[in-house]
């Protein structure tokens, strides 16, 4: 199996799930999965707010992992969900004007173009700064993200998709695109539960 630690995230994205998780769950609740996930150091210790590439998948798959072990599949899915949405909303202030959806020319777009565009431009963030690996596809009415190399689910081993921080992720993500609609966003697929990929499909229609 590869090394685990060959792979990570900017500091800046660690701190980013990390500030998430609290606002979510607040101080205690953080406190107490980092103690449940064995990273003590990482206690009242948030990792610096800069882009050395130094925060392994294999604390982001623990950390996910710890959430289900404590609140259960159901309770740590929603929680998981509810941090990958305030990832979004936290993380667009350091990183929404380098990938051009803070720029006006995007705003501008029509919803379908809006989706597209932003879909890819996302998913070269985790390309280009990170060692995460997605690919986006169309494919009819839905867009495809793909996840090849995933640090939700590094290591681990499930039976149904666990990437729910993703799904949190990508369902704010289109929310703050589209100006508060909202879209159907489901993992189909999971590397954990011996698929190729983790798969999101992303319906381009909003519900409402």
């Amino acid at each position: 199996m590869t090394d685990s630690q060959n792979y990570f995230y900017p500091n800046r994205m660690g701190r980013i799930i990390l500030l998430s998780m609290e606002e979510v769950m607040g101080l205690n609740g953080v406190h107490t999965i980092l103690k449940l996930a064995s990273l003590p150091s990482l206690l009242d210790n948030y990792p610096a707010d800069t882009a050395e590439r130094v925060f392994p998948f294999s604390t982001i798959s623990n950390l996910t992992e710890t959430l289900e072990r404590l609140y259960g599949p159901h309770g740590g899915r929603g929680l998981a969900t509810r941090i990958g949405r305030a990832c979004f909303n936290n993380g667009i202030r350091h990183y929404g004007t380098q990938i051009g959806v803070t720029e006006m020319a995007f705003r501008l777009l029509p919803l379908p173009a809006k989706l597209n565009v932003g879909a890819k431009a996302f998913a070269e963030l985790f390309n280009n700064f990170t060692d995460q690996k997605v690919r986006v596809e169309e494919n009819g009415d839905t867009l495809l993200w793909h996840i090849e190399r995933c640090p939700l689910c590094w290591e681990r081993h499930a039976r149904e998709p666990v990437c729910h921080l993703a799904v949190g992720l990508l369902q704010e993500a289109l929310y703050w695109v589209s100006g508060g609609r909202v879209f159907g966003v489901e993992e189909k697929t999971c590397i954990a539960a011996g698929d190729e990929t983790c798969t999101i499909v992303i319906d381009q229609s909003p519900i409402y």
